[in-house]
């Protein structure tokens, strides 16, 4: 009986040695897969991420403005931002035919329904439509270029300035509980085309 119990301990022991031993490869294999991905494409990584967060946080600034968190900015000037940085995947996802459904049914909606359009639509509906009808030069020679990320850039700052004006100067902006929000969403959509272009001007 000693003999077996002997045995069995022996390969409790083996097992979580070969677990450990695992668990070590895998972390020495996740670090080599991370500064080959840093070597390979760290650069263009970066801007894909922060465009994601950049398109993310304008789309939560058009949603904060159309709720009881309403400022005083020109929030209309998110919709050419959000299409100029919107992600590839997105954007051939939403000016392909299901754009098109959307667009449609938020015309009919609109033309002859009005009553039952809400106003919190009237956005979201343009920047569909804005998807849908881009020309080819707009969608595929400024989007994603230098001019796209100037554009945004304009903008981005644009929107600042006048959040700190609205707000009663830049200490305000980030004291008063409406504005703290805002300041950090305007602070995300400006990291975007800062980054594009210093990415761009390094190649």
């Amino acid at each position: 009986m000693g003999r077996v119990d002997y045995l069995a301990m022996k390969t409790d022991v083996d097992t979580v040695a070969l677990v450990n031993s695992d668990v070590e490869e895998l972390k020495i294999a996740a670090k080599k897969l991370l500064s080959d991905v840093t070597k390979l494409g760290g650069a263009a990584f970066g801007v894909s991420f922060v465009k994601w967060l950049a398109c993310f946080a304008a789309i939560y600034l058009l949603i904060l403005d159309r709720t009881n968190w309403r400022s005083k900015m020109l929030t209309s000037l998110l919709i050419p931002y959000i299409f100029l940085s919107l992600p590839g995947v997105l954007f051939n996802f939403l000016s392909g035919d299901v754009g098109k459904w959307i667009a449609f049914v938020a015309v009919v909606l609109r033309l002859f329904f009005p009553k039952h359009f809400p106003d919190w639509l009237e956005m979201p509906g343009s920047l569909i439509l804005l998807l849908v009808v881009s020309p080819h030069f707009l969608a595929h020679h400024i989007r994603g270029t230098w001019i796209g990320s100037i554009i945004s850039l304009f903008i981005g700052c644009y929107l600042l300035q006048e959040h700190i004006r609205v707000s009663g100067g830049f200490r305000h902006s980030f004291t008063q509980p409406r504005g703290v929000s805002n300041t950090l969403g305007i602070i995300l959509i400006l990291v975007y085309p800062v980054w594009a272009l210093i990415v761009r001007v390094l190649k």
